[in-house]
């Protein structure tokens, strides 16, 4: 998992950029994973949000995340939104996220009333979410700058029998999306540089604005769990390279093929106006707060039913069959190579410096 929040540094060629790929990983990352232990019942796998420990019979799933801070947000918002995107890659492992070890490492500017405000944000959505923050580091570095202030890893305790496994997809299960493309590529560049969007007018903007409040995927991660029970096959958040790459992602993991409608996915009120103005992809952008959900069919509609009681849009988008990738539309889709916000930010943040 990871969002696109690149902040002002030197930006390299784009596909220098985010998450390595399938064959870095391969090549330099999954041959070296330290000593091998027998309760390492899940380790670092391309793809998959989290790692899964057998603890005397106990499962505990654990997740790693920058922690991303944009100042431009508000302390206050920027503290949740942090918690929120730390928090998503252990929810979607069914078990509810329960603990936080966090460890910062400031920038030189960042003044102590405003650590205070982004600390007690993190406090407050933890703590509204039942997670306990149990160690950590803090120290102001120099040449440490926003939005990366640091790392969090994200714990949760339960049982194996309730642990939705991401490569755990099989032929038959219904493939659910919520929220739809684009969300957090949306919301977060209009809020960022308002300024750069003069030409889709107030009302518009204000919209498209909105959908920062959506990227929030915990809350609705722990919903599919309770609603859908042993019935929840796979469970994946939209991040980097959007749906189109989480699709691909939850077919990879299991080695199926994903049949997909892209008009049964929900789209959000200015997510189009967003990304046709600025000429990108909605379907390969980032979208933080949107998940891919492989259910039974038996227990799809009471998912469904209890993601819209929580006020969530969310659209059964097709099967899982026999074979492998990613079919949209009868067309085969591969993982985007580059995720086209990274670019539409840099467009936007140096017209911005201008």
């Amino acid at each position: 998992m990871g969002t696109f929040l690149l902040a002002a540094t030197s930006l390299r060629d784009m596909t220098d950029l985010g998450k390595v790929d399938r064959d870095f990983f391969d090549e330099y990352i999954y041959p070296r994973l330290g000593a091998t232990r027998d309760d390492v019942a899940l380790g670092p796998t391309h793809g998959v949000d989290f790692g899964l420990l057998d603890i005397d019979g106990t499962a505990v799933a654990l997740a790693t995340d920058p922690v991303s801070v944009l100042p431009a947000l508000g302390f206050e918002r920027a503290g949740q939104f942090a918690i929120d995107i730390v928090l998503s890659d252990i929810a979607v492992s069914g078990l509810d996220p329960s603990h936080l070890a966090i460890s910062f490492t400031l920038p030189p500017e960042m003044t102590d009333a405003e650590f205070a405000e982004l600390w007690a944000a993190m406090h407050d959505e933890a703590e509204d979410l039942g997670v306990s923050i149990v160690t950590g580091h803090t120290a102001r570095y120099s040449d440490c700058s926003y939005p990366w202030v640091g790392g969090a890893t994200a714990l949760a305790v339960g049982d194996h029998d309730d642990v939705v496994r991401p490569d755990g997809a099989r032929p038959g299960d219904d493939v659910l999306v919520t929220k739809g493309p684009a969300v957090e590529t949306t919301g977060l560049l209009t809020t960022l540089f308002p300024d750069g969007f003069d030409g889709l007018g107030p009302d518009t903007l204000e919209i498209a604005q909105e959908r920062l409040d959506e990227t929030d995927a915990v809350r609705d991660a722990m919903t599919v769990s309770a609603a859908g029970g042993h019935g929840v096959h796979a469970m994946h958040d939209a991040t980097e390279c959007g749906v189109h790459g989480a699709l691909n992602e939850i077919a990879g993991s299991a080695g199926v093929q994903l049949e997909i409608d892209e008009s049964s996915i929900p789209f959000r009120p200015g997510v189009r106006d967003v990304c046709e103005y600025l000429d990108i992809d909605p379907w390969r952008s980032t979208t933080a707060g949107s998940l891919i959900v492989a259910t039974d069919p038996e227990v799809t509609d009471d998912v469904i039913s209890a993601l819209n009681a929580r006020g969530t849009p969310v659209g059964v988008a097709g099967t899982v069959v026999l074979g492998e990738g990613v079919v949209v539309d009868g067309k085969r889709i591969d993982h985007p190579d580059v995720d086209p916000s990274w670019g539409a930010y840099e467009r936007l943040a140096n017209e911005a410096e201008k």
